[in-house]
């Protein structure tokens, strides 16, 4: 059962010695109920972010967030054209981890709905360029993930052996996929600080003198040292802006052209189907058999067979489309090819209306978290006064709310 926002909100009292709630909504996240959310504004009007894993992988994935959120030093934080969440707090409820985040505002835009032209689609580029410009130390003296070009390809080899081994990838794909890692030319790039398949909403956007604008980025636990495509993978999705965000991408980039990089990316969102086949492999569950089937069936005659390093913008961009969602679920521990979970609602997006086997998922934004003076210690859930606390709930506005918003502020940016 998931719990209460007076239960979370008294956890941030513990996280936070001295701190009074005084307003609390619940707070919903994209990733299929992996967490329980809360946003908590506590005395001086200060709003933060509470968050509790409900499983292992979530529990995993928030450990791996918090670790990456303290590699980000305040040097860091100014590389930055955005706002990186800070933890302030840890407590422990029931046993489980409860972090403490500061409040990251702004809207969620996700990647099929990202316009062409101006604005949204060049902010995402020039903010994930930035991500990609960080020096790699900030990730190699904390131990986070660091895999080098031959790992990176070595890993796509052994995804493609397990898809393999599930007989149940058209031959044309296999054939496809296998000519793409034989390819050197393919692989001549430059690995780079990257989030392991960061997606558009991912960001939080604000408008700035009216134009929507990346002020934010909420999910940082697969920072690491990796192959820069997986981070615009996303763009398979968002055919119309493809070309604006990797155009914004190179020109803030600051590093030698990398010729294959659209290729790479291209083949890693293909890949994705081939992930969640093996996890419905691996679970032995037969619905997911059956729905990564049809997606690679679609796949496979939208491609062709033909050379993904070879072939221009094509009807294989159309296939691509449908697969808007089927990026790792955000509860995924290890950020390599060999992702082991998944968020069945956000696979779905990635078909078409037409095509889609399940309804496309109602994300909501969430606030994140960053580390201001964390005291790496666990303390118990205490009893707290909260006096009418739960009348105001409602008043401090729920998600829907903020979907609205959310959704008002791109229509105005679309009709401009």
């Amino acid at each position: 059962m998931a719990r209460s926002p007076l239960t979370l909100a008294a956890s941030v009292t513990s996280a936070l010695p001295g701190a009074v709630a005084t307003r609390v909504s619940p707070l919903s996240e994209r990733v299929n109920g992996a967490f329980d959310s809360a946003l908590v504004e506590i005395d001086g009007g200060v709003r933060v972010v509470v968050r509790v894993p409900n499983d292992e992988n979530a529990a995993a994935r928030l450990a791996d967030e918090l670790r990456a959120l303290d590699a980000l030093t305040a040097g860091v934080r100014e590389l930055l054209p955005f706002q990186a969440p800070h933890v302030l707090g840890q407590s422990s409820l029931g046993g489980v981890r409860a972090a403490v985040m500061s409040y990251v505002p702004g809207y969620r835009v996700e990647a099929p709905h990202v316009p062409a032209g101006r604005g949204l689609a060049p902010s995402l580029g020039a903010a994930i360029a930035a991500v990609h410009a960080l020096p790699t130390s900030i990730v190699r003296s904390p131990g986070l993930p660091a895999r080098t070009t031959s790992q990176v390809r070595a890993e796509v080899t052994r995804l493609l052996d397990r898809a393999d081994a599930t007989e149940r990838v058209p031959v044309s794909l296999t054939a496809r996929w296998r000519r793409a890692v034989a390819d050197d030319g393919l692989w001549r790039f430059e690995t780079t600080v990257t989030l392991g398949g960061v997606t558009a909403a991912s960001f939080v956007v604000e408008d700035l003198d009216e134009v929507p604008t990346v002020t934010g980025l909420l999910e940082w636990h697969g920072l690491g040292v990796a192959d820069p495509a997986l981070d615009l993978q996303w763009l398979a999705s968002s055919p119309d802006a493809a070309d604006d965000v990797f155009a914004a991408y190179s020109a803030a980039g600051g590093r030698s052209p990398d010729p294959m990089l659209r290729a790479r990316s291209r083949l890693y969102a293909e890949l994705e189907f081939a992930k969640w086949l093996v996890h419905g492999y691996d679970e032995g569950n037969e619905d997911v058999l059956t729905d990564a089937e049809e997606l690679l069936r679609s796949l496979a005659q939208s491609t062709g067979g033909e050379d993904i390093a070879a072939e221009e913008l094509s009807d294989a961009d159309s296939a691509l489309a449908m697969v808007a969602n089927l990026a790792p679920s955000a509860v995924t521990v290890d950020t390599s090819m060999q992702t082991d979970a998944y968020d069945a609602d956000e696979l779905s997006g990635w078909l078409t209306e037409d095509d889609s086997p399940a309804a496309s998922p109602e994300g909501a934004g969430e606030p994140g978290g960053s580390v201001l003076t964390p005291d790496g210690q666990e303390h118990a859930t205490e009893p707290i006064e909260l006096g009418d606390l739960e009348a105001e709930i409602a008043a401090a506005g729920d998600t829907e709310e903020a979907e609205r918003a959310s959704d008002a502020a791109l229509r105005r940016w679309l009709a401009d």
